[in-house]
């Protein structure tokens, strides 16, 4: 592994950059925030990386003592972070609030997989007092499942599929972006951009009321 570049500075900011400030960590960063992943999940998911460079980049993060291989099921090795890599999750979030700060280029590669979603919403979904909302979704984006739960605790949206869902909602990446950037309003999100599959009538408004609380830390951040 060629020897990282250093700003050579005693300030944090520096010492912090020193860590995660080279092209791609921080989007490595990103995705194992959403679970543990195999190398190729991470490629397919960072369109665009080399294979030479993301070895390099997971070498690093792994040096630092922000992630550390596991073995998972049939031998195959996974990522996952550690609790100090556990710590940048607010810090991704606050870099996702800013970004949407601004337009997007002109020429937009969509991300190979949707782990970014499951990060980001359940970020927010942290922030959210849920009250008494009690509800186990499914949600479905582009095909990708993921978990959406309020019981009691603190919300979650986690990158694997949900069991035995009260609520499946199926919609696209690119109308959940325009709902988070306040580019569509939630009822007509609700209206023309989603599919639903009530399984437990009634908990179809507990995911609403989630999604709106979510959308409210979005908006205040």
């Amino acid at each position: 592994m060629a020897k990282p570049r250093s700003y050579k500075l005693l300030c944090p900011i520096a010492r912090g950059l020193d860590r995660v400030g080279d092209r791609w960590t921080l989007l490595i960063l990103r995705d194992l925030h959403a679970g543990p992943a195999r190398f190729t999940d991470l490629q397919r998911g960072l369109t665009g990386i080399a294979a030479n460079l993301l070895t390099e980049r997971l070498a690093k993060l792994v040096e630092d003592g922000l992630a550390r291989k596991i073995q998972g099921p049939h031998a195959t090795t996974l990522y996952e972070l550690t609790d100090l890599g556990r710590r940048t999750r607010t810090l991704i979030f606050e870099l996702a609030m800013f970004g949407a700060l601004f337009s997007p280029e002109d020429e937009i590669v969509d991300p190979g997989n949707l782990r970014t979603v499951a990060v980001t919403l359940g970020s927010a979904a942290k922030k959210v007092a849920v009250g008494d909302l009690n509800v186990v979704a499914s949600f479905v984006v582009d095909g990708e499942e993921m978990e959406v739960k309020a019981q009691g605790g603190p919300a979650s949206v986690s990158y694997w599929p949900a069991t035995d869902p009260d609520v499946v909602l199926r919609t696209s990446y690119k109308a959940l972006i325009a709902l988070s950037e306040g580019e569509i309003a939630e009822q007509a999100f609700a209206q023309d951009h989603c599919q639903l599959e009530v399984h437990v009538p009634g908990k179809e408004n507990d995911l609403f009321r989630l999604f709106s609380l979510i959308l409210a830390v979005f908006k205040t951040s």
